[in-house]
């Protein structure tokens, strides 16, 4: 008697998930970066994770400003500044300021693939030295103690477009959202003072150095607080007629106003010479 046959499919691999995700995997040997479960599965933004492992992948030296990010990716610098915040607060970022040996202050950023490991990124040799912080007369204004960060969303719109469009036409003045905000009071006085958008563009771009010591909203901040405000438009006065000099009437004495003395409007009526006119 021959065995029976079954349709059925085979049952699945002991241990094969039947529902959820599959992997494919392939063997990499090059190009390919290794990421930390805990950087790649970390709960929160996924523009974060995004940026934390676009800069993992990149070597040694390539630029990773704000702007640089920006031209990269597709979201804005509001979305990328966030996400650096995001990645120095959890130990993956740090920056810190270097004096170099012609006296120039640089940021040096180191990326860690595990926070909270320092010291692997900084070159061999003794630490670097540390000076003092220059004096920075075109800083912003530091919050006060408990004083809450300034907010984007309650700044005044006209001025944050004014702002943020200011990259336009200097791809160095990126800001990020609270120096934006921050920002936004000073350009909103400009705009009541009656200061046109495209001039005060013109006045926070005009002139810029080649290289900024700090932040470019230390710059902006500097310009727009030591820039004198314009004064209200003078009223147009028009001039007032010339008055003429008093005179006394030749005839009644009555003071009228005329260039020369004679007589006065109703004696030069009844002059005999006047009558006649009026009677022909």
């Amino acid at each position: 008697m021959a065995d029976s046959q079954s349709n059925a499919p085979l049952r699945a691999n002991a241990g094969t998930p039947t529902s959820g995700v599959l992997h494919v995997r392939t063997r990499l040997t090059a190009d390919f970066t290794v990421v930390s479960n805990a950087l790649a599965q970390r709960r929160g933004s996924a523009v974060t994770v995004g940026v934390a492992v676009y800069i993992l992948s990149l070597p040694d030296g390539a630029p990773v400003t704000i702007a640089a990010l920006c031209e990269h990716f597709s979201e804005g610098e509001i979305l990328i500044s966030r996400a650096l915040r995001e990645l120095e607060a959890a130990g993956y970022l740090e920056r810190r300021r270097e004096r170099l040996p012609s006296g120039q202050i640089r940021t040096r950023t180191s990326f860690y693939d595990v926070p909270g490991v320092r010291g692997r990124a900084r070159p061999p040799g003794p630490p670097p030295h540390r000076p003092r912080p220059l004096p920075q007369p075109a800083a912003p204004v530091p919050d006060e103690p408990g004083t809450p960060a300034p907010v984007l969303a309650d700044a005044d719109p006209e001025a944050i477009a004014v702002l943020t469009a200011l990259r336009r036409v200097d791809a160095r003045l990126v800001l990020s959202a609270r120096e934006a905000a921050r920002l936004a009071p000073a350009v909103s006085e400009w705009l009541a003072a009656g200061v046109a958008p495209r001039e005060i563009t013109e006045l926070l771009t005009a002139g810029l150095p080649d290289r900024f010591r700090g932040r470019p909203a230390g710059v902006l901040a500097f310009r727009l607080r030591e820039t004198p405000l314009p004064g209200p438009p003078k009223p147009i006065v028009l001039p007032r007629p010339a008055l003429l000099p008093f005179q006394t009437c030749d005839g009644c004495e009555r003071a009228f106003r005329a260039p020369t003395p004679g007589h006065c409007r109703t004696c030069r009526d009844h002059l005999p010479g006047n009558q006649l006119r009026a009677a022909g």
